[in-house]
């Protein structure tokens, strides 16, 4: 089956090399959060992702990944989860979480005032309380993202929508697309979209493949994150090769999760996903983001997504611009996590505002 596919040539955002941490160790030096940190493998400018062109061709790569060793990933997050920050590491550590925030509201019965409220939040996440950054985006579905765009104006806030029939991803390609072109017709920054893992678990994978492509080319100038709903998928080789499949295709992020389904991100499939992003950067020089999404709620959560972050692939994904929360209830606690961290003692949720 032919796979129409692009060249995709995507230069890295900074003018120097960049520097990819190596997972053969877990690191045991100071946690280094916001830092040019120069352990690991550089990866030079000037390469570029493969040319897919035929569904052979896709099968031959996916053909060329290693096997994920299940117990290895799982004893490898559980350790890294120990790890302790020190105070001023932490209270530097809960700014970034809020910055890469994505607040979310997927509720059917969302209306304009909520999505009004969300924004308000996102822009001044801790109102009256000086220095709080502001989060990374807000995501509503595609019908309220005009909403959102005249609510986030004059804002570095992007607007993100969910699209392509979520979250169960099952409608035609001309439905999904449709659901994406209303969505940037109406100002949305970012699409997440979700694979048909239907389609992906009967081996259809060229299928999955040229859908990516034909929704990266409907976003236009936004950016495309691609939802893999890791807890349907099985097994941590097919998380790994449901990666590779995005990011060959076009993806800016790949996610874990809809938060739609009782399984959701874990620290051992986002480790999966954060090692696939860092072989495709190493071998291609294109960075891809990941989207930790569903069922985190916790500042000591968030934490250790970014201590997995740092010792994975280092310090160039600590940003806003890689790496992603996708969360409603989790900006609460970081909020009041903050205030403790600066002295106010124990805080309210109330003390905060619900999301």
């Amino acid at each position: 089956m032919p796979i129409n596919c692009p060249t995709f040539v995507r230069p890295w955002p900074r003018s120097a090399d960049h520097h990819v941490a190596s997972v053969t160790h877990v690191s045991t030096t100071r946690l280094r959060l916001v830092s040019d940190d120069a352990h690991g493998a550089v990866v030079h400018l000037g390469s570029s992702a493969p040319v897919v062109e035929t569904e052979a061709q896709l099968r031959t790569l996916l053909g060329g990944l290693s096997g994920v060793d299940a117990v290895g990933v799982e004893a490898r997050a559980a350790k890294l989860a120990t790890r302790s920050l020190k105070k001023e590491t932490k209270r530097a550590a809960i700014d970034l979480a809020i910055s890469m925030v994505d607040l979310t509201t997927l509720e059917g019965a969302d209306t304009p005032g909520r999505v009004a409220s969300l924004c308000a939040k996102a822009r001044h996440p801790d109102f009256g309380v000086a220095h709080v950054p502001s989060v990374a985006a807000v995501c509503v579905y595609p019908d309220l993202v005009g909403v959102a765009k005249k609510e986030l104006r004059s804002s570095s806030v992007k607007v993100a929508a969910v699209a392509t029939a979520f979250p169960s991803g099952r409608a035609s390609l001309k439905v999904k697309l449709l659901d994406v072109r209303e969505a940037v017709a109406a100002g949305a920054d970012e699409i997440d979209m979700v694979i048909d893992r239907g389609a992906f678990l009967s081996g259809r994978l060229g299928q999955v493949f040229d859908e990516i492509v034909a929704v990266k080319e409907a976003c236009g100038e936004a950016h495309l994150k691609v939802i893999l709903e890791v807890g349907e998928l099985g097994t941590y080789d097919h998380v790994r090769r449901a990666s590779w499949i995005a990011m060959l295709a076009g993806a800016d992020f790949t996610k874990t999760s809809t938060g739609k389904v009782t399984k959701s991100a874990s620290l051992a499939s986002v480790l999966v996903m954060l090692e696939a992003a860092r072989d495709f950067a190493e071998g291609t020089g294109v960075v891809v983001g990941v989207k930790a999404a569903g069922g985190i709620r916790t500042t000591k959560e968030a934490l250790r997504y970014l201590v997995l972050v740092n010792e994975t692939v280092g310090s160039t994904w600590l940003s806003p611009n890689y790496f992603r929360f996708g969360a409603s209830s989790l900006l609460t606690d970081l909020l009041m996590q903050r205030r403790t961290q600066h002295g106010a003692g124990y805080v309210r949720p109330d003390a905060i505002g619900v999301d």
